[in-house]
């Protein structure tokens, strides 16, 4: 009996190598199939279609890594230690896994309609962080989706920037300074919505 996990793994290795560094689009069946050294048949007896597995490979990796950051969440310390700890871990998860980090963050603009309410997700771990920083009073009166999206700007930013050369690797270099501005910018603001 043929081992279908063996052959899946080879896939998504294939893929997120591609995916990144020639783009989604650029990437046929055909060049997966290739570096996968496997049949095309045998690439689409595992997914119907490219998008297909552009939708599990983001899915069921994004999902595993809010995990992560859910395990390192706690609750019962500051929120600006919290802040801290889950940056450094999305700054240490880009030096340890940079294809997978690249992936996810390059694609996530076509994959994250596709992902299921409910499913685990990184955004929704840093919103209910704030969420409860802000109930605690730790943080001012500002509206929970517009903090998420200051603080993942904070975040995503300097790792698109190092993508695209504009700042030196490690990114994990970076995590203090990210973290302290996360924190300015969660403890100054507020608005009127709020």
């Amino acid at each position: 009996m043929r081992d279908g996990q063996a052959t899946r793994r080879r896939i998504h290795d294939a893929a997120l190598e591609l995916f990144v560094s020639q783009g989604v689009t650029e990437t046929s069946v055909r060049d997966l199939a290739q570096k996968a050294g496997i049949a095309e048949g045998t690439l689409y007896r595992h997914y119907a279609s490219k998008d297909d597995l552009v939708a599990d490979l983001f899915a069921s990796n994004y999902a595993a890594f809010a995990r992560r950051l859910t395990e390192l969440d706690r609750p019962a310390q500051p929120l600006r230690q919290r802040l801290s700890a889950v940056v450094t871990e999305i700054f240490d998860f880009h030096d340890a896994q940079p294809t997978l980090f690249r992936f996810l963050l390059l694609v996530q603009h076509q994959a994250l309609p596709r992902m299921v309410d409910g499913q685990d997700n990184p955004v929704t771990v840093i919103r209910q962080m704030i969420e409860q920083g802000r109930a605690r009073g730790e943080i001012p009166a500002i509206d929970p989706a517009l903090a998420t999206a200051m603080v993942l700007g904070l975040i995503l930013q300097p790792a698109t920037a190092l993508v695209y050369g504009a700042l030196a690797a490690p990114l994990s270099s970076y995590a203090t300074a990210i973290a302290t501005a996360c924190w300015r910018v969660l403890s100054t603001t507020e608005t009127e919505n709020g």
